[in-house]
């Protein structure tokens, strides 16, 4: 079952544009207007995108004068790979039970 949070990140990162502004954070720290000027997006897009990163934990954001910044929060992503890792383990194991029923079918 997926938690709230794994459902968040699942949410957050559905969107190709989220996950553009998200791969461009892993890059470092930017202001929402460097962002906005990467993407052809608007800048309240920019902003609505942000927020959903922000709301499922995966960025963080500071304000400086009258700029705000965002980060990607190293943390966030991991529900995510908990996730991951729990179905790589499952479906290792399952293909190979597969693997071995298909080599004694195989005359």
């Amino acid at each position: 079952m997926v938690s709230v949070a794994e459902d968040r990140i699942f949410k957050a990162l559905a969107d190709p544009s989220r996950r553009a502004i998200f791969e461009s954070l892993t890059r470092g720290e930017a202001a929402v207007k460097d962002l906005t000027a990467r993407f052809d997006i608007s800048q309240p897009a920019v902003s609505q995108h942000l927020t959903t990163l922000k709301d499922a934990g995966l960025v963080k954001d500071r304000r400086e004068g009258r700029c705000a910044y965002y980060r990607v929060e190293p943390r966030g992503i991991k529900p995510l790979i908990d996730w991951i890792a729990h179905h790589r383990v499952f479906w290792a194991e399952h293909l190979g039970r597969l693997e071995q029923l298909l080599e004694k079918m195989d005359p």
